[in-house]
């Protein structure tokens, strides 16, 4: 083999890449258990969308689907953070994991509850908005050490605990590992990206 020859099991991984590995499950062969859980993540304050995206593969473990819609269903609407930034944490879990069917999701919620296009956008691009101040650098500064490092510094600990509480901590961290949980899961199955989204696209991201 010279230089120049691509082995072949480099190759099959790539070739591959667009192909959804858990599609849809027919209706006819749902299981009651299956039908179910689906009730549960269609139910407000979820829209139907709810049954899409992570959920289509997560549908092969319904009991894993179930609680982990419970958790989610905590973090996304009711924890010590306010919505905007749960938004804010999501859009920075996807960008890590180039995760498009998040990032499609949670980029108009972020706009929408008041995140301004300018950090959403460089969120995207992969670098640190200019002029972010307040509750969000301090999101943001936790979010991207806790990613990056795997935990995050007793500065940065220390503010967020100031302006949040200790609940707020931990709900901040916990949303990073139910987006990151949701976001892996669909990379493993390759999942498509909202077919009608109007976000950015991701760019590949280097880690």
């Amino acid at each position: 083999m010279n230089r120049f020859t691509v082995p072949l099991f480099l190759l099959a991984p790539v070739a591959g890449l667009a192909q959804n590995r858990m599609p849809p499950i027919p209706a006819e062969k749902l299981t009651l258990e299956q039908k179910k859980v689906i009730e549960l993540v269609t139910a407000p304050p979820r829209d139907p969308i709810g049954s899409t995206g992570p959920f289509i593969p997560l549908l092969r473990s319904p009991e894993l689907m179930n609680r982990l819609q419970a958790v989610g269903g905590y973090l996304r609407f009711n924890s010590a953070l306010p919505q905007k930034l749960v938004n804010m944490i999501a859009l920075l879990t996807s960008r890590h994991y180039t995760q498009q069917y998040e990032w499609d999701g949670n980029y108009p919620l972020s706009l929408k509850s008041g995140l301004s296009a300018d950090i959403a956008n460089a969120i995207g691009d992969g670098r640190r908005p200019e002029g972010i101040a307040g509750d969000e650098e301090l999101v943001y500064n936790f979010v991207t050490e806790l990613l990056q490092n795997k935990s995050v510094s007793d500065l940065t600990y220390t503010r967020l605990v100031g302006k949040f509480g200790e609940q707020g901590v931990v709900d901040a961290t916990a949303i990073v590992g139910y987006y990151s949980t949701l976001a892996m899961i669909m990379n493993v199955a390759r999942a498509p990206g909202q077919p009608d989204s109007k976000a950015p696209k991701l760019a590949p991201f280097p880690h």
